[in-house]
């Protein structure tokens, strides 16, 4: 038998260019939420995959960009920059299409990490699935040897699945000989409270559209499970007083599709039927709010 390997592989990129879907489909679980909106993963989340010969934990960071400027941007950028430094191996995610200038500022944290005694940086290049032939990815290969010595140089597409095994492959090779960290039905390190959270998030994020994805919180403020149904009562949190209404929506009706979506996936989650109940409330500025950002779970050691 090959000896067991375990360790903490940081998914690393610009947002939006897939690093929770790609946890998602490693892990096979809905660890991370998704959405087409840029900064939808606001925490650092770990996914878990333990197989007969390895257990891969994917920390899963906010997206790396200095564009906006609040205090919830820093702390996210905060924490993906720590997560680099703390982990075995470092996967840098880019898009098939190209390297961005973006891309290029996120390569240049990476010798610090690898410097730190990790076992080396992968390239992972995703979205091929949207290129016209396989081909077209090999000056991309060939340019991309040549800005870092990646250990390995991995094209993926996390929607379709596409060579997620070849992946799985290179970074056990780059995991340290140890035991397993978590227990094997583990699929995440976060509670089924903090899921359900997120679920509602991306429920909102997608239903409101470019309204206001970026000013939305939401909070759970009562959870009473028994053995055959679920209560939960949680809060989303708008920052302008303008954007009570458009959460609500006409009689309720947004509110409420934002409501049965995510009670969907969170019965799913819990495997059992849940009363959803959805307030919406406001917290001025509370992306540039030190106590505000904690009050809305997230504070600076988040």
């Amino acid at each position: 038998m090959p000896e067991f390997r375990t360790g903490l592989i940081a998914l690393v990129g610009r947002p939006n260019v897939g690093k929770s879907t790609l946890v998602n489909a490693l892990v096979g679980e809905r660890v991370s939420i998704t959405s087409r909106k840029a900064q939808t993963t606001r925490h650092r989340v770990r996914g878990v995959l333990t197989r007969s010969d390895a257990q891969y934990i994917f920390v899963d960071t906010p997206g790396l960009q200095w564009r906006s400027h609040s205090l919830l941007s820093e702390r996210m950028n905060a924490q993906a920059v720590s997560a680099i430094g703390e982990v075995d191996v470092v996967a840098l995610m880019i898009e098939a299409r190209g390297w961005s200038p973006e891309d290029e500022q996120i390569l240049g944290l990476l010798p610090r990490a690898i410097g730190s005694g990790g076992g080396g940086a992968v390239l992972v290049i995703n979205k091929t699935d949207r290129l016209p032939t396989r081909d077209a990815l090999l000056p991309l290969i060939e340019q991309s040897r040549h800005r870092y010595p990646f250990a390995a140089i991995v094209p993926v597409s996390a929607d379709r699945g596409h060579q997620l095994e070849d992946l799985l492959s290179v970074l056990r090779a780059q995991l340290p000989v140890g035991e397993p960290l978590f227990e094997q039905d583990q699929f995440t390190d976060r509670s089924l409270r903090f899921l359900a959270g997120e679920l509602i998030r991306e429920k909102a994020i997608r239903l409101l559209g470019d309204e206001i994805p970026y000013g939305l919180a939401v909070t759970i403020e009562r959870w009473t499970e028994s053995e055959g149904r679920a209560l939960i009562e949680a809060t989303i949190w708008v920052e302008r007083e303008s954007h009570l209404g458009i959460v609500i929506g006409t009689r309720g009706g947004k509110l409420g599709e934002i409501g049965r979506s995510a009670r969907l996936d969170i019965e799913r989650l819990l495997e059992k039927p849940v009363h959803l109940d959805l307030r919406v409330k406001l917290c001025q500025r509370w992306r540039n709010d030190a106590a505000g950002l904690s009050r809305l779970g997230y504070g600076a050691q988040e």
